[in-house]
C-alpha cells in the first residue's frame, strides 16, 4: 500500500473509500527482528492493509524514573525501550518486508528524533500517538514533513485536540482523526462511537477508530458509521511478553476482523433497490401464496369466497388479489385444488394477460 491510499482517504471528492485495516504490531516484537518479521508476515496473511510499529528513542523521550503504565511493570520503561530498539538498517529491512507483501508500513513516533528517523526511512504517513497530542512542538515537526498525519485522540479533550489540529493545519490539512480510548483493554461502554461523527463534523476531516477492545464488535460498528481507518493491536499470542500483547488480537481473530470489515464495506458500497425483485423471483414462486380453488367451479359461475383458498406455490394470481377475484366469473370449468391463473377469471373489459 502506497501513500496513494492515504490520499484517496483525504480526497474530499471521494464519495466513500474502502477502510484501511492497520495491524498495530507496536512493541510486540520485544526487540526480536525475527519476531518482527514473522509478525509482518502473519499480519499480511490475515489481510491487513498496513502494519504499524512504534519508534522509541529512550534518552529523547523519557526520564529514567518515569512511571510505567499500570498494565506493564516487568521492567523499567527506559530499559524496555533500550532493549527493544531497532537501528535504521533494521527498520529498512522491516519496511521492505512489508512492501514485499504489498502491505503499507506505518509507525508511531514518540519524539522528534523518531520523526527524523522515519523521514530518512521514507514513510508515507505519520502516526501521532495519543500521548503526544499536547506536544505542540512535536506536532509541528511531524507536520513539517508534509505527509498525511493520523492523529490519535485517546488522552485528549476537545480543547487539546483543537490546538493539535490547528498546529498541524499551519503546515497542511492532510489529517485523519482517530477516535481512541486509552484504556487497555477498553470496556465496550467507553469506545465512544458517537465521537466519530462529532470529530468528522468538528474538523471536517476523515475519521477512524484506534480500537483497544478485546473483540471486533466496535471496529465493525465503526466501519458501518463511516470510519475509514481501523487500527487494532496484533500479536501471535496474547501469552507473549510485552506491554501490549495481552490486549492484542491473535491471527485468527485479526483475520476475522479483516473479513468482517470487507463484508461490511461490500454491504455499504452495494445499495439495494427494494423495488428490484428480479433476484428473488424464484423465491417468491416457492414461498409466496396464490389463490387456489377449494372446490370444482363450473364455467361461468360467479366465484364466491368459499370457493377460494390461499396456498403455496406463488405461481398464480397473488394472494394479495383475493378481493379482486371474488365476484368475478370463471371463464372455464376449474377443478378443485387448482392454482388460479389470469385467464381463469373474467375481468371487466376482457381477460387480463
Amino acid at each position: 500500500m502506497s501513500t496513494d491510499r492515504w490520499n484517496v482517504i483525504l480526497d474530499e471528492r471521494s464519495a466513500r473509500v474502502h477502510p484501511v485495516v492497520v495491524a498495530e504490531i507496536g512493541m510486540n516484537h520485544d526487540g526480536s527482528v525475527g519476531l518482527a518479521t514473522r509478525l509482518i508476515d502473519a499480519a499480511a496473511e490475515c489481510g491487513a492493509d498496513v502494519v504499524k510499529f512504534q519508534v522509541h528513542v529512550a534518552e529523547a523521550e523519557t526520564l529514567p524514573d518515569a512511571p510505567n503504565p499500570p498494565y506493564f511493570n516487568n521492567e523499567s520503561r527506559v530499559a524496555y525501550f533500550h532493549r527493544t530498539a531497532f537501528d535504521l538498517e533494521t527498520w529498512r529491512g522491516l519496511k521492505a518486508r512489508a512492501e514485499q507483501h504489498g502491505v503499507g508500513f506505518l509507525a508511531s513516533a514518540f519524539c522528534t528524533e523518531a520523526v527524523r528517523l522515519l523521514d530518512v526511512l521514507g514513510v508515507d504517513a505519520y502516526k501521532v500517538p495519543s500521548g503526544e497530542v499536547t506536544n505542540l512542538a512535536f506536532l509541528s515537526e511531524v507536520a513539517a514533513q508534509r505527509k498525511p498525519v493520523l492523529l490519535s485522540s485517546g488522552m485528549s479533550n476537545l480543547a487539546e485536540l483543537d490546538a493539535a489540529v490547528r498546529t498541524i493545519r499551519q503546515q497542511h490539512d492532510r489529517l485523519i482523526l482517530l477516535q481512541c480510548t486509552s484504556e487497555y483493554p477498553c470496556p465496550v461502554d467507553r469506545v465512544g462511537l458517537n465521537l466519530l461523527d462529532d470529530l468528522r463534523q468538528r474538523y471536517g476531516r476523515p475519521v477512524g477508530l484506534s480500537d483497544h477492545t478485546m473483540t471486533n464488535y466496535a471496529a465493525f460498528a465503526a466501519v458501518a458509521l463511516g470510519a475509514c481507518v481501523i487500527e487494532k493491536h496484533f500479536t501471535l499470542s496474547r501469552r507473549m511478553y510485552g506491554s501490549d500483547a495481552a490486549h492484542s488480537l491473535e491471527p485468527a481473530e485479526f483475520a476475522e476482523l479483516v473479513r468482517g470489515i470487507q463484508a461490511i464495506d461490500t454491504m455499504l458500497s452495494r445499495p439495494v433497490d427494494k423495488n428490484d425483485l428480479a433476484r428473488v423471483q424464484d423465491m417468491k414462486r416457492v414461498f409466496e401464496k396464490s389463490l387456489v380453488t377449494t372446490c370444482d367451479i363450473p364455467a361461468g359461475a360467479t366465484i364466491a369466497t368459499h370457493m377460494i383458498g390461499v396456498k403455496k406455490p406463488g405461481t398464480g394470481i397473488s394472494a394479495a388479489r383475493l378481493h379482486d377475484v371474488i365476484g368475478r366469473r370463471a371463464t372455464r370449468r376449474i377443478a378443485a385444488h387448482t392454482v388460479l391463473g389470469e385467464t381463469d377469471v373474467e375481468w371487466a373489459g376482457g381477460q387480463r394477460s
